[in-house]
C-alpha cells in the first residue's frame, strides 16, 4: 500500500552557493537512504531559501517482507559422533536461535548447516525519524553552524519541521525541533506559522502565500520577465546561467526589475562595473548594440504592488560601490604601472618574491622568443613581461582580485603602451580552463607560456608537486595550458629538451619526474584510447606538435574497419623483432634474399621508404600497404633457418619495417 508523504525542513535563509554546490547530491543521498531501507519510490526535491522539501506522491507504508538464508559448516564437521561441535554451536549463535532450529541443505555437493530467517518488513513511519536524520546529516554544505545548546551543526538553524504521511503529522524530531502540521509563507505575507489540514493544503497555502516552491517554475518566471523587459526596453540582459541559478536559490517569489546608475561611471572599464554588479549585488548587466548601458536588472524577492522603493534602494546600494571603483581607477592612473613593491610580495615560500618571479619569467621569455617570435617583437615581449604583474599593486586589483591582468591591460592602454604589450598583459593567464579562450597572438602566447613554465619549474625545484587529487598551485592546468597554446600557435616544443634548457636556472629539479608529469597530462588531454598514446610515446617522440600529429594519425587508423586485420599482421612483425636491437643500423643484403616472397617484400619496402610523405597518415597508409607482402612472407618463408647470414638478413628486413613503423608508434602497445 502507498500513500503521499511530504517532508519539509524549514531553515533560516540558506546561502546560495553552498546549496547549489551540493544540489546534485541532495536527491542522490535521499535515494541512498530509501535504498538502504528498502523503500525506493519516485520523489521530487524542491528548495527555496527557507526550506528543503521532499515530496512523494506514492510512498510505501511498509518495507516488503524478506528472507535471509545462512549456510554453515558441513554436517560432517558440525557433528562428531552425534555431538555438536563448536562449529555447529557457533553457527546457531550467529543465527540467533537454538541448535534444534538449525536445518540441513546441500551446497557445493555437500550437506551443510542451514537456517532460513523470515523478516517482516517494518512500517515506514517507524523508520522515517532515522531516515530523515541520516539524510540531513549526510548533506555537505561546507561550513556549518551550531545554535542554542545543540552540539549538532547544520548549514543554518532549523526552525520548523513538517512530516506528513497521508495528511497525518508524524512525530519526528530534528535538531531539537518537533514536527508539527504547519509551515511558513513568504516573510512579507506573514511572519506567523500557518496551520495545515493536510498535504493538499500545504501546496495551496504556499501558492497563495507568495512562495513558488518549484525552483524550475521560479527560473521560468525570471526568464519570462527578462524577455518582457528586453522587448519593452529594447535592451539585452546578459545571459549568466550561474548568476541566474544563484538568484533562483535566494528568492521565493522573484520579480525582475530594471534600475539605473549615473552614466559618469561608464568611464570605468566595463568589466569593473559588471563585477561590481554581479559579484556584490547579483545584478544582471544590460547592453544595447553590444555596449554596456548605465542600467541593470535586479531580481527582487519582495511582495508589493509598487516596486519603486525597491529599485531606488538597489540603485542607492550600487552607487557607492561604483564611486569607490572610479576613485581607485583614477588613483591607479595617476600612480601609473609599476612593479615597485612587488619585491615585498612573496610568491611562494622557497621561490622568493613576485619581483624575483618576473626576473625568472623574463629569462624564459627570451629563450622562447628566439624560437617563436620575430626579432622586432622582442622589445615588446620584454616590456609586457616587465608590466604583466604591475596591476597587482593597484588599488583596483586589491579590491577586485579577479580583475588582475585585465586592469593591467586597461591601464597600459590609457598610459600609452602599444596595443601588443597591452594585449599580452590582458591575456597572460590564458587559458584558465578547458573551455577558456587562448592567447590571440604569438607575443601573448609566449608571455602566457613563460609565466606557466616558471611556476612549473619553480615548484618542481622546491618539491611542491601535485599528489593524488591535490594540486593547490594548479600545475596540471598549467601544463594543459602549455599544450593548448603550443597546438594553437604551432610552436615546436620538445618536452625533454625544452624543460632541461629552461631548467638550468632552477636547483634540484628531477627532470624525469617532470617529464612524467607532462606525459601524464598528455594522457588526460586527448580523448582517445590510452593505449594509442602509450604506443606513440613508445616511439620516443617528445615534441608536442609531432606527438599531436602522430596521436591523431594512429587514432584514425585504429578506428578504421580494416585495423583488426592490419594489427594482427604488424603485431607479428613486432614479435619477431623483439630480440633484435633496432636502435642500430639494420642493413639488408639484397644478395641473400632467396625466396620470391622476401624479394617482393624488400622491393615494396624500399619503394615506400624512399617516398616523401606530407602527413603521418600517409606514411602509415603506405606502410600498411605492405600487409599482403608480409602475409605472403610469413606464409612461405621461414625466418629462423640454419644458415646464419640468411636468418639475420630476414630479421633485418622485418626489423627495418618495424623500425619504420616505430618512428610513428609502437603498434604492439595498442589494445584493441
Amino acid at each position: 500500500m502507498v500513500k503521499p508523504l511530504l517532508i519539509e525542513i524549514g531553515v533560516e535563509e540558506l546561502p546560495a552557493l553552498p546549496l547549489l554546490k551540493e544540489l546534485d547530491n541532495i536527491e542522490a543521498k535521499w535515494l541512498n537512504v530509501l535504498e538502504a531501507n528498502a523503500l525506493v519510490c519516485d520523489f521530487t526535491f524542491y528548495y527555496t531559501p527557507r526550506r528543503l522539501v521532499l515530496w512523494h506522491q506514492e510512498f510505501l507504508l511498509k518495507q516488503p517482507d524478506s528472507v535471509e538464508e545462512y549456510y554453515g559448516a558441513p554436517v560432517s564437521i558440525a557433528f562428531k559422533e552425534g555431538e555438536a561441535t563448536n562449529a555447529a554451536l557457533g553457527f546457531a549463535r550467529k543465527c540467533g536461535v537454538d541448535l534444534e532450529a538449525i536445518g540441513r541443505a546441500t551446497k557445493g555437493g555437500k550437506e551443510v548447516l542451514y537456517y532460513k530467517k523470515e523478516i517482516k518488513g517494518k512500517a515506514s513511519e517507524v523508520l522515517l525519524q532515522t531516515m530523515i536524520t541520516t539524510w540531513i546529516k549526510s548533506l555537505s554544505f561546507g561550513k556549518s553552524m551550531r545554535w542554542g545548546r545543540l552540539d549538532e551543526s547544520f548549514i543554518r538553524p532549523i526552525r520548523w519541521v513538517n512530516v506528513m504521511l497521508d495528511n497525518r503529522c508524524l512525530p519526528v524530531t530534528l535538531y531539537g525541533v518537533a514536527a508539527a502540521p504547519q509551515t511558513y509563507l513568504h516573510r512579507m505575507w506573514s511572519y506567523d506559522a500557518q496551520s495545515l489540514k493536510g498535504i493538499h493544503d500545504y501546496f495551496e497555502q504556499l501558492q497563495k502565500g507568495g512562495v513558488i516552491l518549484y525552483q524550475k517554475e521560479r527560473r521560468e518566471r525570471i526568464a519570462e520577465q527578462f524577455a518582457v523587459l528586453e522587448r519593452e526596453e529594447g535592451i539585452v540582459i546578459e545571459n549568466d546561467e550561474a548568476l541566474l541559478e544563484e538568484v533562483v536559490a535566494i528568492t521565493e517569489y522573484p520579480t525582475a526589475l530594471i534600475g539605473s546608475f549615473d552614466d559618469t561611471f561608464l568611464r570605468l572599464p566595463p568589466e569593473v562595473i559588471v563585477t561590481s554588479m554581479k559579484e556584490h549585488q547579483r545584478y544582471f548587466p544590460v547592453y544595447k548594440e553590444g555596449k554596456l548601458l548605465n542600467r541593470f536588472v535586479v531580481v527582487s524577492n519582495a511582495l508589493c504592488d509598487d516596486f519603486s522603493k525597491v529599485i531606488e534602494g538597489n540603485e542607492k546600494v550600487l552607487r557607492p560601490r561604483l564611486a569607490d571603483a572610479l576613485f581607485f581607477y583614477d588613483n591607479d592612473l595617476k600612480n601609473g604601472l609599476s612593479t615597485q613593491g612587488l619585491e615585498k610580495v612573496v610568491f611562494i615560500d622557497g621561490l622568493g618574491s613576485l619581483y624575483e618571479k618576473i626576473a625568472r619569467e623574463k629569462v624564459i621569455a627570451a629563450t622562447l622568443a628566439a624560437r617563436y617570435l620575430q626579432v622586432e617583437e622582442h622589445d615588446d615581449l620584454m616590456r609586457a613581461m616587465e608590466l604583466a604583474k604591475a596591476d597587482l599593486m593597484s588599488e583596483m586589483v586589491y579590491e577586485f582580485t579577479e580583475l588582475q591582468g585585465l586592469m593591467g591591460y586597461y591601464y597600459a592602454k590609457a598610459l600609452g603602451e602599444n596595443d601588443a604589450v597591452a594585449l599580452a598583459i590582458k591575456e597572460q593567464y590564458l587559458p584558465q580552463g578547458e573551455e577558456s579562450t587562448l592567447p590571440s597572438t604569438s607575443l601573448s602566447a609566449v608571455v602566457a607560456m613563460s609565466i606557466k613554465l616558471d611556476t612549473l619549474l619553480g615548484l618542481f625545484s622546491i618539491k611542491q608537486t601535485p599528489t593524488g587529487s591535490r594540486d593547490p598551485f594548479a600545475l596540471r592546468r598549467a601544463v594543459n595550458g602549455i599544450i593548448r597554446i603550443v597546438k594553437a600557435h604551432r610552436f615546436p616544443f620538445d618536452i625533454v629538451a625544452t624543460l632541461k634548457e629552461l631548467g638550468v636556472n632552477y636547483k634540484r629539479i628531477d627532470f624525469e619526474l617532470l617529464e612524467q608529469f607532462f606525459l601524464e597530462r598528455i594522457y588526460q588531454f586527448y580523448n582517445v584510447n590510452p593505449s594509442i598514446i602509450k604506443a606513440v610515446l613508445a616511439s620516443g617522440e617528445r615534441e608536442l606538435l609531432a606527438l599531436d600529429a602522430k596521436i591523431e594519425a594512429v587514432s584514425a587508423m585504429v578506428q578504421s574497419s580494416s585495423f583488426a586485420e592490419i594489427f594482427s599482421t604488424f603485431k607479428r612483425v613486432a614479435n619477431i623483432t623483439k630480440d633484435l636491437d633496432i636502435t642500430c643500423d639494420l642493413h639488408v643484403e639484397q644478395q641473400w634474399l632467396c625466396e620470391p616472397a622476401e624479394k617482393a617484400l624488400y622491393e615494396m619496402f624500399i619503394e615506400v621508404s624512399q617516398r616523401q610523405f606530407k602527413t603521418y597518415e600517409e606514411e602509415l597508409d603506405a606502410l600498411f600497404l605492405l600487409k599482403p607482402q608480409l602475409d605472403n612472407f610469413f606464409d612461405t618463408v621461414m625466418v629462423n633457418v640454419e644458415e646464419e647470414r640468411i636468418k639475420n638478413n630476414r630479421k633485418a628486413l622485418i626489423g627495418s619495417i618495424y623500425k619504420a613503423l616505430l618512428n610513428i608508434a609502437d603498434i604492439k602497445e595498442i589494445s584493441v
